[in-house]
Formats: structure tokens, sequence, C-alpha cells
């Protein structure tokens, strides 16, 4: 029998890669529940990732302190019903420099890296989940980079809370401020600009 959690993973795995059942009854086996508490890590500074999770619940924040001056630079958050990984890792089995956070209580579904490899070769479907996700994250690393180059710190908020409007909610103003690369101060400026249009 099929719990929920892994449903609701199928549902999202039809929407993502047009996976069939029968490529997913493939991978049944591999699919694994991880629950973990605020505060704890899916994957340390300078470790290899060796698992891709579907976040059922929680939010989770991608990361990078710089040895230098030991500030924290966040890159994204992940929310629910999206894939999390350190692709790097993933895909070169070397060690990735961000780490990933739980911003939340969290429940995930958990595959192994090895895994996954072994779907690859007997089944094209699992080859186009692996193809996606990595143009995804590709993606994700592009508009961010763009982001940072091309838009104004108060342009970047308003993307935020458009592409995820109940971050404001679940993510400290410092986690925020981080995100946009600006301090504190300034992005209550930006709040009550963005406010007053």
């Amino acid at each position: 029998m099929i719990s929920t959690s892994h449903e609701i993973l199928y549902q999202h795995l039809q929407q993502f890669a047009q996976l069939p059942e029968a490529d997913m009854k493939l991978a049944n086996e591999f699919w694994h529940f991880r629950k973990m508490p605020k505060h704890d890590y899916f994957n340390f500074q300078n470790s290899v990732c060796r698992q891709v999770g579907f976040v059922l619940k929680g939010l989770f924040r991608v990361y990078y302190i710089d040895p230098k001056t030991e500030l924290e630079h966040n890159l994204y958050f992940i929310p629910e019903h999206m894939f999390l990984t350190s692709l790097k890792g993933l895909l070169t089995k070397t060690a990735c420099p961000y780490l990933i956070e739980a911003l939340e209580d969290a429940e995930l579904l958990v595959i192994d890296r090895e895994d996954l490899q072994q779907l690859y070769p007997r089944s094209h479907s699992w080859e186009r989940f692996g193809r996606i996700l990595a143009e995804q994250y590709f993606l994700f690393n592009q508009m961010r980079s763009e982001s940072l180059l091309t838009q104004t710190a108060e342009e970047r908020y308003v993307d935020l809370i458009e592409s995820q409007p109940d971050i404001l909610n679940r993510v400290s103003l410092g986690h925020i401020s981080s995100y946009l690369g600006i301090k504190g101060p300034s992005l209550s400026r930006i709040r009550a600009q963005v406010a007053r249009k």
C-alpha cells in the first residue's frame, strides 16, 4: 500500500517529469521518509551531497559562509513540493561549499544517489527526471546570478514575495536581508516603499 506522502511525491513526479506509474513503481523501495527538526542540516558545507529530497513539509535555506568574513549569504529558499539537493555534489561526487538547513521542522522523502543512478539505465523516464532536475538547478543558479547583476534590491524583494507569498511569515528578516544582499535597515526601507505602492 502506498502512503499519502508517496502519493504526493508521485503526483509531483508526474507533473515534473511525466513519469508513468510503472516507472514510479520501479523506485518504490528507494524513497525513504526522513524527518528533520528545525535547524538540522540536509547537507553540511564541504561535504558530498548523496541524496535528493522531496520536501513534504517545511522550508529550507541554501547558504554559503564566507571563510574570510564569516558572513552568511542566503542563495535560495526551498519550500514544500520542491526537490532539494546539491547538484554539484550529486553529479560529481565532490564536496559542496553550501549548507542546506531546515528553517522549520521538516518532512521529506529522500532517494540516495546510488539508487537514482540504478534507475537511469532501467527507465528513460527516470533519465528524464535527472535531466530536468539538473536543468531546474541550472536555471535557479542562472536566474539568481542575473538578479544580483541586473536587479535592484527592491526588485529582488518584489520577485521573492511574488514567487513565495508566505515567505515573510516563515523566514526571519535577517535571512531575507542576506538573500537580497543588503543590511536590515535597507530592508525596512524597501518594505515601506513597496507597501506605499
